[in-house]
């Protein structure tokens, strides 16, 4: 199978792209920081591409598909995970403008750009996950714009998965809980055992058990699978 995955220049979209070529399959490494994703790239060989894509672009998300046609031939599947943490802890009224634009342009409005360009590429058959978090099944202070943009992505899997249900085209989410990432790399020692404590399973989870449940989702072994959420958290939601 040939899939792009969007974020895979490092933490969950590095993972699910090394976990479809252990499994035989080629995948396009798309992601915004190009000197991240080429190394991935070069460290998965010849089923591997590096592209330089920003999801805010709807050009650049062509341009991935594009890739992936000329040098696969096809497209099987699509992984949209670039995304951004949290820009601005406020509460509502005094988050700025510019904060809000900026992660909802990414991690919603990215994804919308790159179902429309991936979908129609798939001919017969597709399966395309998009990577939420248990924020956009759940609320969280200070953190509107985030968990907006991911009720928001959760909401668009939903119906773009029975926009093309009868083209054989599926689409799923999964919602991770937080996760041991590069993105938490800014946090102190206190943020992370507090974001720890909210995991009954009393640690965060890795990349590469997130990348597990999404190729699972894009194989056939999930084939009546579609417009479905999973919570990979650890227990956070079950609270």
């Amino acid at each position: 199978m040939a899939i792009i995955v969007t974020g895979a220049g490092s933490g969950i979209g590095a993972a699910v792209a090394r976990l479809v070529v252990a499994r035989g399959g080629s995948v396009v490494c798309a992601d915004l920081v190009s000197e991240g994703v080429q190394t991935v790239a070069e460290e998965l060989g010849e089923r591997a591409l590096a592209r330089r894509v920003d999801v805010t672009s709807p050009g650049d998300c062509q341009d991935a598909v594009e890739s992936a046609l000329a040098t696969f031939g096809r497209i099987d599947g699509a992984v949209n995970c670039a995304g951004i943490g949290n820009q601005d802890r406020k509460p509502v009224a005094e988050i700025s403008a510019s904060a809000w634009q900026r992660t909802l342009a990414v991690n919603l409005t990215g994804v919308f750009h790159c179902l429309q360009a991936e979908i129609p590429a798939m001919v017969t058959a597709g399966s395309i996950v998009n990577v939420a978090s248990v924020l956009g099944l759940v609320g969280a202070a200070n953190a509107a714009p985030y968990v907006a943009a991911k009720h928001g992505l959760i909401g668009l899997t939903r119906a773009a998965a029975l926009d093309y249900a009868d083209r054989g085209i599926r689409v799923n989410a999964v919602a991770p809980g937080y996760v041991d990432t590069p993105l938490l790399g800014a946090a102190s020692p206190e943020r992370v055992n507090e974001l720890v404590s909210r995991h009954p399973v009393g640690r965060l989870s890795r990349a590469e058990e997130i990348a597990d449940v999404v190729v699972f989702l894009l194989s056939a072994s999930s084939s009546a699978v579609t417009g479905a959420v999973y919570e990979v958290d650890g227990g956070y939601t079950s609270r």
